[in-house]
């Protein structure tokens, strides 16, 4: 068997953890498989680099640069248009992976197997896009089969790869993860291992809801839904390869050797159950513009305004027109907000008298999700009146073919989350074997 282990930060976080993962890939082999280990920065790395280049700009400013998170333990990097800062940051952070790669084949060959580390030129993986956020184009795997031919464990730096000018870019926050499903694509892997710190895919994040299940199996089209409302277990665009290359993807604990959750295609029967599970996403703001002439292509210039600087909206509600006028709400990222206000009141549709620009940082978007809600009607109305119960406000509804989402006031997100988890049935619902 072709096997892909993907090991995050947490997992390779010290150099006792580094020698546990060696001897699990070795085991691995031994066992008589074929091992490519794809591999996370050592847990704080990367945050640590980009302080360094927060802090070397701030330097530069002569003022003082806090630094901040996204919420999900990522350090935001100082926001510069200039190429060639975005060249710098990749190769400056890039090298967390590159340490872990090769410590990780020296501690294999420690313990008497054969090893070998694999940065970005040398994967033969090729990207397009922006340095710091770049997409997969393409991956050349004859270098990775020629090392399992010679009977070593190759061992890759997640994250990165190379643009066609030979550039280092970086594939943004999660990129290991689709970098080991990438791989796994590009040599035709059995099975790609997500090895984490988590026992696989639950019902909602056992932090808030302590009853949550761990699914035995979930579907590419859920596990995409939850990826994109605020699960972490995975990187969204690592799900998005794993279904269009077919890849059977295993997400499970790096501290023992139990069964995790896999993901894979939707089956007849999981249309059985409702609801797979829950997400919170508490990284939304909701910006309202008030008063917009209700007239064509009002709306079409405020939303190309924010196309064009790259801000992604998610969800859309335009109110009724009102003599003419009408209100437009929407969400994009909270760390989007400030220059989705700049994007905003430079149009001349914002100058209006009657025209504002509100925004509202504190909110939380819950969202249900399963394949079932194709085949079972009344899921919308049943998740209304489990949050009306509880006093919960829905302030804006989006919903799909398998999801339903819902914005309420930040203070009631958790609560929400724990209702409808309930109300589902999710603790003690039916499985999934």
């Amino acid at each position: 068997m072709l096997v892909v282990q993907k090991y995050g930060g947490t997992s390779v976080g010290t150099l006792e953890r580094i020698r546990a993962v060696a001897e699990r890939a070795l085991s691995r082999q031994r066992e008589g498989d074929r091992v490519v280990v794809v591999v996370s920065a050592m847990a704080g790395e990367t945050n640590r680099l980009i302080a360094l280049a927060n802090q070397l700009h701030a330097i530069g400013r002569h003022q003082q640069q806090a630094t901040g998170t996204d919420g999900k333990g990522w350090v935001a990097p100082v926001k510069r248009d200039d190429p060639g800062f975005e060249r710098e940051l990749s190769q400056l952070v890039s090298t967390g992976e590159k340490v872990s790669a090769a410590l990780l084949a020296m501690a294999i060959q420690d313990l008497g197997g054969e090893a070998v580390s694999l940065i970005g030129h040398q994967l033969g993986l090729v990207t397009s896009g922006s340095f710091t956020n770049a997409r997969i184009v393409s991956i050349d795997a004859a270098n990775i089969h020629a090392m399992l031919d010679a009977g070593s464990i190759v061992v890759c730096a997640g994250f990165q790869g190379l643009d066609e000018a030979g550039n280092v870019t970086t594939l943004g926050r999660g990129g290991s993860d689709t970098s080991a499903v990438a791989m796994a694509a590009a040599i035709s892997a059995d099975v790609c291992e997500i090895l984490t710190d988590v026992d696989g895919v639950f019902t909602a994040d056992p932090r808030l809801v302590p009853s949550a299940r761990k699914l035995e199996r979930i579907s590419h089209e859920e596990m995409l839904e939850l990826a994109s409302l605020g699960s972490k277990v995975l990187q969204i665009r690592s799900v998005e390869f794993a279904k269009k290359f077919n890849v059977p993807v295993h997400v499970r604990s790096s501290l023992h050797l139990e069964e995790g959750t896999w993901i894979v295609p939707e089956t007849p029967d999981m249309e059985a159950v409702l609801v797979a599970g829950v997400a919170l996403d508490r990284d939304e703001a909701k910006v309202t513009l008030t008063n917009c002439p209700d007239v064509p292509g009002t709306i079409a210039t405020v939303f190309t305004a924010l196309g064009e600087r790259g801000i992604v909206v998610d969800m859309i509600i335009q109110n009724a027109s009102r003599e003419g006028h009408t209100d437009v709400t929407f969400t994009v990222p909270q760390a989007e907000l400030e220059r989705t206000r700049e994007a905003l009141s430079g149009l001349a549709v914002a100058s209006q008298p009657d025209v504002e620009i509100l925004a509202d940082p504190k909110i939380a978007k819950i969202s249900i999700v399963g394949v079932g809600m194709r085949t079972h009607a009344g899921v919308a109305a049943k998740a209304f009146s489990i949050l009306a119960r509880e006093g919960v406000n829905i302030q804006m509804v989006s919903t799909s073919e398998i999801k339903v989402s819902v914005v309420v006031d930040e203070k009631y997100g958790e609560l929400a989350v724990r209702m409808l988890h309930a109300g589902f049935g999710l603790e003690a619902g039916a499985t999934r074997s």
